[in-house]
């Protein structure tokens, strides 16, 4: 056996122990039970089917956080959604380069707005515009505008007023300056709403043409609302959608998870940045 081995490159041990019919013990714990974990994934992919294994774990988190339960690991949600084919097909489109100038996110809200707007197409070929105004660090949607019509200047002045007044109240001017970054299109660049944004302390940045990347947030924002709300909802009419819409903002600022916030919330990360730091002395005291 020992010519054998060496020939083979094989521990004798190892031979010895299989020729004996032995089974190798399992190092480690048990794995546990996965009948729980699978139903409460269901239960997050009936409603949220566009979820990935990163972001059903974030809200799987957030449940065990709140029930005081302990929170699976994201390798093992990964591994159960596999083996019983909840991922996600993998995007396998192509990716078409374009020219992206500077960092859009800030480190700290009220620095720099983005805006954009999107439209949603009803099954009875009703259209709604939206236009919104998100934060670029905590990816908040901070206030919307709908209508049937197209998007007229006269919108985006109403949707920097109500941006303003969610985070500030009702003031004339803003106490520091926030950049408003939009793009070319000419409800964005009109003269009123140029003046406007200038006299109120918003100083006004646009991307450079054929730049959407520039603007990627923004981008971003639309692609999430028709991917996890627009195209799993119905949507008789335009009615319908403009009711959906606050509640399809109220849940991605509140729920929906975010990469670049460490799978937090917008609201959720914001309540984190505001909370007190808690310091203790010596003699255990805190401050």
């Amino acid at each position: 056996m020992k010519a054998i081995c060496e020939t083979l490159a094989v521990a004798r041990s190892n031979v010895a122990e299989r020729s004996k019919g032995r089974t190798p013990a399992r190092i480690g714990r048990p794995p546990e039970p996965d009948g729980e974990l699978v139903a409460g994934i269901e239960s997050i992919i009936k409603s949220l089917p566009t979820y990935g294994y990163r972001r059903v774990h974030a809200v799987l988190r957030r449940k065990a956080r709140a029930t005081g339960t302990p929170t699976p690991n994201h390798k093992r949600v990964y591994r159960v959604m596999k083996l019983h084919g909840l991922l996600l097909a993998r995007h396998a489109g192509g990716h078409e380069e374009r020219r992206h100038d500077g960092r859009i996110a800030v480190d700290r809200s009220n620095l720099r707005w983005c805006s954009d707007g999107f439209e949603i197409g009803c099954d009875n070929g009703e259209k709604v515009r939206v236009a919104f105004a998100l934060d670029c660090c905590d990816h908040e949607a901070i206030a919307h505008v709908a209508t049937t019509e197209g998007i007229k200047g006269e919108d985006v002045r109403d949707l920097i007023i109500t941006a303003v007044e969610s985070r500030f109240g009702q003031v004339n001017r803003l106490s520091e300056t926030i950049e408003w970054l939009s793009d070319n299109g000419s409800c964005f660049i009109a003269h009123e709403t140029r003046t406007m944004t200038r006299d109120i302390d918003l100083e006004p940045r646009t991307t450079p043409v054929q730049s959407p990347q520039s603007n990627g947030m923004a981008e971003a924002f639309v692609k999430t609302m028709k991917r996890d709300y627009v195209r799993v909802s119905p949507l008789p009419n335009a009615r319908t959608v403009m009711e959906s819409l606050p509640l399809w903002i109220e849940h991605y600022n509140s729920l929906h998870p975010h990469k670049a916030l460490g799978y937090r919330s917008s609201r959720d990360f914001i309540a984190d940045q505001t909370q007190p730091l808690i310091v203790s002395d010596h003699s255990g005291a805190t401050t």
